[in-house]
């Protein structure tokens, strides 16, 4: 921990060199932190770990931190200030504008403390548990078969898009272990999970402590705070990456240009400016709104999920037949996060019943509140429990995972060694069972919901079937 603060004091002062500040002065004198004026750095164990409190009371749409363009992490500044890299990049032009950045990275890395970046790159997360990272154990633990679907895409894409970019890293005399796949689902997670959008390159730039804010999902009723251009505000992961293959990609566009963010490039400042979206009480913690996503959307871009996400959605999968008798499009028949059908769902199965094989899934509500117990037991350090113990008490899933991975049942004080690796498998396993955890709690309150509709009925209505 004493590790990690020191490396977060060396980041504050050098964004402070960079002319990052938190100050509203236009042009403030330098210090040793680029925060203290607007935002300091805190701990939130239940709301994101790390991330940005008030330091003072903060107004709603007041300016609480600015990033000079120079300070910003882009494809342009790399190739400006690197011959090299240059030159080898405009040999590989046909890589997507997210490669390019993915490469540039891995290269920066491999630079070491002779990187202008080097203090910055350093603290960045070392492991990410975005989809794209879910062995086949952890996608089959989604159970909803959308959801895996949308993992082995994820992970189809990473691996084409690293055997694609893997003659430009090798012509850059990339280190072996930064060829890897690995190390490429960690840059490609780093991109994903932290750039934000700037109007000159799709891939976006990473942006030195404003990616230190933690994720707010925008609740219905919230408003923006006056900006005209909401296109300049959408996080990079919310624009289209070029895959045709995804016949909703210009509905999702459109339906991101409505989304609520809360920073952008500003010309006339040549800086990143970031707003307050709400009042806040001096050591509050401030958020960040990257936009309107689903939990599988976070999971698969962040690696993350909300236990409570306004925005979260659960889409039917119905029969073919169904989709020709009525025309509401495919992405508007759904569950909303509080269990209430939307209404093209409503009328699409007015028409059509769904089959009972389609109703169940491998595992029930309690069952997998159970699981999640089981696997908060085995990564707790603290308790010490035999190998029998937890296969007896817990078995089934948990039994499955362990015989995947190998667990070695070492005696080690009477406790379960994992390994890290397997450790970082549990974790994405836990992630996938939290995820559809919240899928069944959507579907049951949708049921729930239906049967109380139902009940109020007047019982003339429910006999004689004139349901309005």
């Amino acid at each position: 921990m004493e590790e990690e603060d020191e490396s977060l004091e060396k980041l504050l002062k050098w964004a402070a060199e960079m002319g990052i500040t938190d100050s509203t002065i236009q042009n403030p004198s330098r210090s040793r932190n680029c925060l203290g004026h607007s935002l300091t750095v805190s701990h939130f164990p239940e709301a994101g770990g790390r991330g940005l409190a008030a330091a003072r009371d903060l107004t709603k749409g007041e300016l609480i931190l600015r990033v000079p363009k120079t300070a910003l992490f882009t494809t342009e500044c790399l190739l400006k200030s690197d011959q090299k890299l240059s030159l080898a990049v405009n040999r590989h032009l046909f890589l997507s504008p997210s490669q390019i950045l993915i490469v540039c990275l891995l290269y920066e890395v491999g630079k070491g403390k002779s990187s202008r970046w080097y203090t910055y790159l350093m603290l960045l997360p070392r492991c990410y548990e975005i989809l794209a990272t879910f062995g086949p154990f952890e996608k089959q633990a989604l159970q909803v078969d959308d959801a895996i679907w949308a993992a082995e895409k994820a992970v189809s894409k990473a691996e084409s898009e690293w055997k694609q970019a893997i003659k430009l890293m090798e012509e850059l005399k990339l280190k072996p272990q930064l060829l890897s796949f690995r190390a490429w689902l960690w840059a490609s997670a780093t991109v994903s999970s932290r750039t934000m959008h700037i109007s000159w390159d799709e891939a976006g730039c990473l942006c030195p402590v404003g990616d230190l804010f933690n994720y707010a999902a925008p609740g219905e009723g919230e408003e923006s705070i006056g900006i005209v251009d909401v296109e300049g505000w959408m996080p990079a992961p919310c624009l289209p990456k070029g895959d045709t293959t995804d016949v909703l990609d210009s509905e999702k566009f459109n339906d991101h240009l409505h989304r609520l963010t809360d920073g952008r490039f500003e010309e006339d400042v040549n800086s990143y400016c970031f707003y307050a979206r709400n009042n806040y009480k001096r050591g509050k913690q401030v958020l960040l709104s990257y936009g309107t996503y689903t939990n599988l959307e976070l999971l698969e871009h962040y690696g993350f999920l909300l236990n409570e996400n306004p925005n979260d959605k659960v889409f039917i999968s119905l029969e073919p037949g169904m989709y020709s008798c009525c025309s509401w499009p495919r992405e508007s028949q759904y569950v909303d996060q509080d269990g209430k059908p939307s209404f093209a769902l409503l009328s699409a199965l007015r028409l059509w019943m769904t089959p009972a094989n389609q109703r169940s899934l491998p595992t029930s509500k309690e069952e997998d509140a159970l699981l999640l117990c089981a696997i908060d037991k085995i990564q707790d350090i603290n308790t010490a429990m035999e190998p029998e113990e937890v296969l007896s008490d817990f078995g089934g899933e948990v039994c499955t995972f362990l015989e995947n991975y190998d667990v070695q049942c070492r005696q080690t004080g009477a406790k379960l060694a994992l390994s890290r690796k397997t450790k970082l498998s549990m974790q994405r396993w836990k992630l996938a069972i939290q995820w559809r955890l919240r899928y069944k709690k959507i579907l049951a309150d949708c049921i729930s919901y239906c049967d109380y509709t139902v009940n109020c009925l007047p019982n003339d209505n429910v006999r004689t079937g004139r349901i309005k």
